[in-house]
């Protein structure tokens, strides 16, 4: 088989097994929500209060991304907007006790996935497995940064 085709192929069973995850999490995740929202949602609360720009930053998100998701955070209640006093201008993010529930509801929930899925590897097989991948995406951000 050419490299042409190992590419497809690799990239097309990477989706699949994505997508297949994302499928089942937000089938079984009691909020309308996705993993991208999860993230950020988990990144508010790690970091205490944070303005959108620097979760677009930290995240590699767009900030009108973030400022929808914001939204949809917003409106069901897992975040809220606070502005600083001393400038108006300063909109910060933080979790909310809503927001707090579903975020351990998700990590149970993504952590049951996780086992079903990954447990037919040895520990030796998944450590390898998390290792390419951080490996491949250091490259791919390496490369991101040297393109013009």
């Amino acid at each position: 088989m050419s490299n042409t085709n190992n590419i497809f192929n690799l990239v097309h069973m990477i989706g699949q097994i994505t997508n297949e995850n994302i499928v089942r999490f937000t089938n079984e995740f009691s909020y309308p929500i996705g993993i991208s929202t999860i993230i950020v949602l988990r990144e508010i609360n790690n970091r205490g209060p944070v303005k959108h720009t620097d979760l677009a930053e930290s995240l590699g998100y767009s900030k009108s991304s973030i400022t929808k998701i914001a939204n949809k955070l917003v409106s069901l209640d897992l975040i809220q907007r606070t502005y600083d006093k001393s400038d108006k201008r300063a909109v910060y993010l933080i979790i909310t006790d809503k927001g707090i529930a579903a975020l351990k509801e998700s990590i149970a929930l993504g952590d049951k996935i996780y086992n079903e899925l990954y447990n037919i590897l040895t520990e030796d097989e998944l450590s390898s497995y998390i290792e390419i991948q951080k490996k491949l995406l250091a490259k791919i951000s390496a490369s991101k940064r040297l393109s013009p």
